[in-house]
Parts: structure tokens; C-alpha cells; sequence
């Protein structure tokens, strides 16, 4: 089937889910979730593969063994395309719109001791700044799960000490509720966002390596 868009049911559908977040509210309304979230999920990302690679979809059930937080299902449905270990691309629909991103959401031990090393590496360290000072002006923010503190053996003066705190790192866009989200040209942006993070993710595929 061919991307035509998310339609507004989708985010209508989280918008509620959000509110009445049970088991109820989920098997009546279970046909608008694969109707209007799945399905044009499987389209854009099966639009993507050829240059990408085939997609993960999120299951839209939350692992609630050893949370507090008993809600059942998740208020978002991501995709994600693997190229490395915890690492690629990704492209999300929740009440917020649509979100594009990419990077490592986890680095493993030994892969973030890799990642750290090649940041402060003199050439790769530098490389990695220089690309993402290049997305984050083209419009795209770098986030990521980062230490409060300087990680072990690392001086808390560093000249890269913010880039050395981070425990994981992508780069990403919301394009929120925008006409084009509902059209087949959303699949040129997913395209557009996913290419100035390829830097990123090609970076941490080459150098995070254990």
C-alpha cells in the first residue's frame, strides 16, 4: 500500500489513548489503531527501506514488570531502522505530531568506552563536532541521556566534556502538526531529516565499535 498519510484519526487516537489510557478504551477502539497508525506506519517506512533499510515497528504495549507505572499501552508509535547496535534511524507519531531522529539510544559498556575515546581522539573528536555543529544549524537538537558530572578519569575541564558526558546521543527534528503530515510528501521529509542525521549515526556505526 502506498504512503497517503497519517490521517488526523491517528492523532485523535493518542490524543484519547492519552486520557483513557486502559484495556477498554484499547479493544473498542483497536480497528482505529491499525487503520490509521499501523498501517500508514508499515506504508512511509516500507517507502523508506529502498534507501534506509527495513524498519522495526514498535509493539504498542508497554513492558510493565518493573515499572511503577502500570498504564498498558504506549501513548506513540515508533519505527526504527537499525544500521549498528542500539544505533539508527527513527520516526515517531504521538498527540505532539510527527518526530524524525536518529542516533544510538544505548551505548553498552564497551561501546561507550569506544565512543569516548574517539571523541577525544584529536581527528575524530573533532570530525564528530564539526557534523553535528552542521545539523544543529540546519535546525536539528541533540539530545541524549548524559552524566551530571565528568565520567570516570576524565577531567571535569575537558575541552569536550559536554560531548564526553553523554551516555547516548541523537540528533532530531518535531515536525508536529504541519498539512504535510498528512500527505505522501511526508515521506520526502522523513527522507530530508534522516539524511543530515546520517552523519551522525555513519559516525557512531565507524567509531563506537567494541
Amino acid at each position: 500500500m502506498a504512503f497517503e498519510g497519517f490521517p488526523v484519526a491517528a492523532l485523535d487516537f493518542y490524543d484519547d489513548l492519552e486520557v483513557d489510557n486502559t484495556k477498554s478504551f484499547w479493544e473498542a477502539n483497536k480497528h482505529i489503531y491499525k487503520e490509521s497508525v499501523h498501517a500508514p506506519m508499515k506504508a512511509l517506512t516500507d517507502e523508506l527501506a529502498e534507501e534506509f533499510g527495513a524498519a522495526k515497528i514498535f509493539r504498542p504495549y508497554r513492558d510493565v514488570r518493573f515499572s511503577k507505572d502500570k498504564v498498558p499501552y504506549k501513548t506513540h508509535q515508533g519505527a526504527f531502522v537499525a544500521v549498528a547496535p542500539q544505533t539508527g534511524y527513527y520516526v515517531e507519531v504521538s498527540p505532539r505530531g510527527i518526530r524524525t531522529g536518529g542516533g544510538c539510544y544505548w551505548f553498552e559498556p564497551p561501546r561507550l568506552a569506544a565512543f569516548r575515546d574517539a571523541i577525544v581522539h584529536d581527528h575524530y573528536g573533532a570530525e564528530l563536532e564539526k557534523r553535528l555543529a552542521v545539523a544543529e544549524k540546519k535546525g536539528y537538537e541533540v539530545t541524549g541521556d548524559r552524566l551530571k558530572t565528568a565520567p570516570r578519569g576524565i577531567p571535569k575541564d575537558h575541552p569536550k566534556i559536554e560531548l564526553l558526558r553523554h551516555k547516548s546521543i541523537h540528533l532530531g527534528r518535531t515536525i508536529g502538526f504541519e498539512p504535510i503530515i498528512h500527505t505522501p510528501d511526508l515521506v520526502g521529509e522523513v527522507k530530508k531529516d534522516w539524511r543530515a542525521i546520517r552523519p551522525l549515526v555513519e559516525w557512531i556505526a565507524e567509531h563506537a565499535v567494541a
